[in-house]
């Protein structure tokens, strides 16, 4: 926040890369906007579009007494912009914006070159209005899951840090928080059981281990199910909260003795 610079943030999926943005918006009382990545997102889909239809009705009724070159300068007035997520960072009023920009790996490289600008400057080029800077600089979070590799001149512009899988106390205050009803006895139970799925030699096992966000809707549908305690049959029911795929909840059921046993 002092130095005024965007921060990526690196991480397996499910780390808490985009709850951090969530809980810094909440800490500073800003506005949280979130602006989803994909393939194929295009300039307007994050910067802004000109909302045609009321231009066209505008130019319509000023036609009888204006000028050409009144008319256009009247339709392209500030108030028939539609605002997307980059110029409602910017436009923010104080205390200002959190911007977080999601899982940005996701989109291609012409869409990483448009980012130069806002990252470096705090502004975005309008052909029909000029440079639109920050009124209050937000504070701006990317996140990626190294599905590719970014731009060197889009990490340049920011500061970086990995994201590692909690340890274990925090992650049992983390699943404590998220899910106050659950029990001690079972908060305990879950966290160490997760924790171990991301130890050799279970870990190479397995397309990809559970994250935070699935301990944390593991115990919730654990809650949910009145579960007391851990058991091979209440795994094996709720698997598909910790795993996306048919394989790794095959190859987790006959782990399960060794993953329940009492720690040495």
């Amino acid at each position: 926040m002092r130095l005024g610079r965007p921060l990526l943030l690196e991480g397996d999926p499910g780390v808490g890369k985009t709850e951090l943005a969530k809980a810094l918006a909440l800490i500073t009382s800003r506005q949280l906007i979130r602006l989803q990545c994909y393939d194929g997102l295009e300039q307007r889909d994050a910067l802004y579009e000109w909302n045609h239809a009321a231009q066209l009705i505008h130019l319509r009724a000023a036609q009888s007494h204006r000028t050409p070159e009144e008319i256009e300068r009247e339709v392209y007035q500030p108030r028939y912009l539609i605002k997307r997520a980059l110029l409602q960072a910017l436009q923010t009023p104080s205390p200002g914006a959190v911007l977080l920009i999601d899982e940005v790996d996701r989109a291609d490289e012409p869409f990483e070159a448009f980012l130069l600008e806002y990252l470096g400057e705090y502004q975005i080029s309008i052909p029909e209005l000029g440079t639109i800077q920050a009124d209050i600089t937000p504070l701006t979070i990317l996140t990626s899951n190294r599905t590719r590799d970014l731009n060197d001149a889009v990490k340049r512009r920011c500061l970086f840090h990995w994201v590692q899988y909690p340890d274990r106390e925090r992650e049992l205050a983390i699943v404590k928080k998220q899910v106050p009803q659950i029990s001690d006895r079972l908060s305990e139970q879950v966290t160490q059981f997760v924790q171990r799925l991301r130890d050799q030699p279970f870990k190479d096992a397995f397309s990809r281990v559970p994250g935070v966000a699935e301990s944390v809707e593991w115990a919730k549908a654990l809650v949910a199910l009145d579960t007391l305690t851990l058991d091979p049959e209440v795994i094996e029911g709720t698997a598909g909260v910790l795993f996306k795929q048919r394989d790794d909840v095959s190859v987790l059921m006959p782990m399960l003795d060794e993953l329940l046993a009492p720690e040495k």
